[in-house]
């Protein structure tokens, strides 16, 4: 692996702001002697994506020998926290992998380009219009989709098969999932389950199934409190029963998978989005297989095709056009998508999606056939979320940790997240 590249974040918001002033971390876009420019990348992810990543860099490099491209990813959590950092700071990296969450808040922000004016090297022509649209805020382009996926319960195969407890089908509702998390915790003497009362991202699947919303499209909030009492009261019992994880396991949670109770052989299962999943082989090399989220009573789906992540280009970059070609070649290339495969998703450009997937192979092929599944069955994405959202993800876990540790009652730390949400969203 090249020497230059930097793998893993300065420890702390404090350790970056102390590097910044000692002027060890240098600002976007500089160039080095001969006259190589260097980009700075950074994405999060689980150390397969992040060696398929840099990979596809290698050959990047390979074909623009006039740029160098330093590297840096880490989990989820850890990864939020220090691009929050540098974007105050005006020090964001030159291409950075983004969230659905962060592309209202970074581009009305002013820390994302806009990418048209790039149109002569990042080609968009053969991603889907409804995708590209997602990257959009009031009309302009501020990032580029890498891949489609969506949510799924992972399971341990094998420790499941071992309880003789059947299967997960093509469908269940909510109901039918708490029976079977119930039926392998009796099985196991251990959670079925982590408990999804943590997750803003499992309360959106069970509140579409529901018909509604997280927001409306003016950017409020779409739910009411006794909406979120009903979910979390649903949580909190499968938790008191033992069905899904507790407390203390729930609080260990950074958006890594070696830190679920799945990865940790504390549980059988685990909702998460299909692409990261791929993390679990390394902590369950028996194999894991991927089910839809549940339903709502009805049928109605709830989880959703979305863009699993996208590319951005900083504001203040000092080569856009250098970091136009980084987002063109990892969107675009051949080459790329044959090393990347999967671990970002299934790739967005038409032609290269029909030309990799007969050859997607092990957990890609899993991911594949899984969205190939569901394909025809889902409801349309929602519009990404205000820019609030990003702190309303830490609001909804911290009060739903009040619940788990039985501080507050379901109705009680619901309606402090919808005062505290309303209040967000106006702010």
């Amino acid at each position: 692996m090249p020497g230059h590249r930097t793998k893993g974040f300065c420890a702390s918001a404090a350790a970056l702001a102390l590097c910044a002033m000692l002027a060890g971390c240098s600002g976007s876009g500089e160039s080095v002697g001969g006259g190589k420019v260097v980009l700075r990348y950074t994405w999060w992810g689980n150390p397969d994506r992040a060696e398929r990543t840099e990979q596809a860099v290698a050959l990047f490099e390979k074909q623009h020998p006039n740029i160098e491209v330093q590297t840096s990813f880490s989990a989820y959590d850890a990864y939020k926290q220090k691009l929050a950092t540098q974007a105050a700071g005006g020090d964001a990296p030159d291409v950075m992998q983004l969230d659905y969450r962060q592309i209202d808040q970074y581009a009305s922000g002013g820390v994302l380009l806009d990418l048209g004016k790039q149109k002569a090297v990042l080609r968009t022509g053969e991603i889907d219009a409804g995708l590209l649209a997602t990257g959009k805020l009031d009309g302009t382009q501020y990032a580029i989709p890498q891949g489609r996926g969506t949510e799924t319960v992972v399971y341990d195969v094998k420790a499941w098969k071992a309880t003789g407890v059947p299967l997960p089908g093509g469908s269940w509702t909510w109901s039918e999932w708490a029976d079977t998390m119930r039926a392998l915790a009796e099985e196991t003497g251990k959670p079925g389950a982590t408990d999804p009362g943590w997750s803003e991202d499992s309360f959106e699947v069970w509140l579409r199934g529901q018909g509604k919303s997280l927001y409306t499209e003016d950017g409020g909030l779409g739910f009411t409190a006794d909406d979120l009492t009903r979910w979390w009261t649903f949580t909190d019992r499968l938790r008191r029963e033992g069905v899904v994880s507790p407390a203390e396991q729930t609080t260990q949670l950074d958006g890594s998978v070696e830190n679920t109770p799945l990865g940790r052989g504390e549980a059988m299962t685990d909702a998460n989005w299909d692409a990261p999943a791929s993390g679990y082989l390394a902590l369950i090399p028996s194999g894991v297989a991927l089910a839809p989220m549940p339903s709502g009573e009805d049928g109605t789906p709830g989880q959703y095709f979305k863009p699993s992540m996208f590319l951005g280009i900083g504001a203040n970059t000092a080569h856009a056009k250098e970091a136009a070609r980084l987002v063109d070649f990892l969107v675009n290339d051949p080459q790329a998508a044959n090393v990347l495969g999967a671990t970002r998703g299934i790739p967005v450009n038409g032609s290269i999606r029909e030309e990799i997937e007969p050859r997607l192979k092990d957990f890609d092929k899993t991911i594949g056939d899984y969205q190939a599944s569901l394909d025809g069955t889902l409801n349309d994405p929602p519009q990404a979320p205000p820019a609030g959202d990003n702190a309303l993800q830490t609001t909804f876990q911290r009060d739903y940790d009040q619940v788990s540790y039985e501080r507050m009652s379901p109705r009680e730390a619901a309606e402090n997240y919808v005062t505290e949400a309303k209040a967000e969203l106006r702010s």
